[in-house]
Formats: C-alpha cells, sequence, structure tokens
C-alpha cells in the first residue's frame, strides 16, 4: 500500500511541476494524425509529424494544433518551502573548534603600477586646438 501511494504522489508530483503532463496529451495527437489520414491516406506519421512540429502554420485548425502535446509550454507549479519563525537551531560552543588561519595579503603594492589606480578615475580631458 505504501508503495502505491508513493507512486501516486511522485506522478502528481511530476504532472504538476514538470512538463509530463504533455504525455496526456497523447490521445489528442492520435485522434488528430487520424483526422488528417481521412483528409489525405497517404500522409506518413513523419510527415504529421514535421507539419505540425517543424514547420507549424495557421490554417482551418490551428486550434487543434496548439491542443497537441509539446506545442505550448506552460509554467509548471513553483512549489515554496518556508521554515516557520518559531524554528531555530541550537548550536554549542563546545563543538567547534577554532580555525588556525594564515593571514594572506589582499593587495600587494610592489605589483600595483603606481600611476594607472589614479588615472582611471579621472573624467575625459578635452583637447583645445
Amino acid at each position: 500500500m505504501k508503495k502505491l501511494i508513493s507512486i501516486l504522489l511522485l506522478s502528481l508530483y511530476l504532472i504538476s511541476t514538470t512538463e509530463v503532463y504533455q504525455l496526456l496529451k497523447i490521445p489528442t495527437l492520435i485522434e488528430h494524425y487520424w483526422e488528417h489520414k481521412k483528409l489525405n491516406p497517404e500522409m506518413s506519421l513523419t510527415a504529421f509529424l514535421k507539419t505540425h512540429y517543424e514547420n507549424p502554420v495557421k490554417d482551418g485548425d490551428y486550434g487543434k494544433d496548439q491542443k497537441l502535446p509539446f506545442v505550448i509550454h506552460s509554467a509548471p507549479l513553483t512549489l515554496i518551502f518556508t521554515i516557520h519563525p518559531g524554528f531555530y537551531f541550537e548550536a554549542k560552543a563546545e563543538s567547534f573548534r577554532p580555525l588556525q588561519s594564515h593571514k594572506i595579503p589582499s593587495k600587494d603594492e610592489d605589483f600595483c603600477y603606481k600611476g594607472f589606480t589614479g588615472s582611471v578615475w579621472e573624467p575625459p580631458k578635452s583637447l583645445s586646438i
């Protein structure tokens, strides 16, 4: 029973948060293919897919074409989890060890070009002729 419930919940989650729900539109795709097949018996499945996915055109059945899977994409459901403000972590001081750090200089004056940094922020000078 737990396995069935977990599969059900995972399926609901995937359908609501990803594009997997588009697979539920496959019966519409098959039905629309058979409509085209009745109009043109020589149309193959690959020709049908190229017509509707590779080079879609606005024709008489454009409304039905928009209901096919993976034609229109929508923003999936976004779930946001927050921690209740009353929730807090308590850390004990004796569990932390002091770290030994070595000081690393952030700026080395010997490798810095002296005149460059001051001239960068000056406004442009106009040349008078």
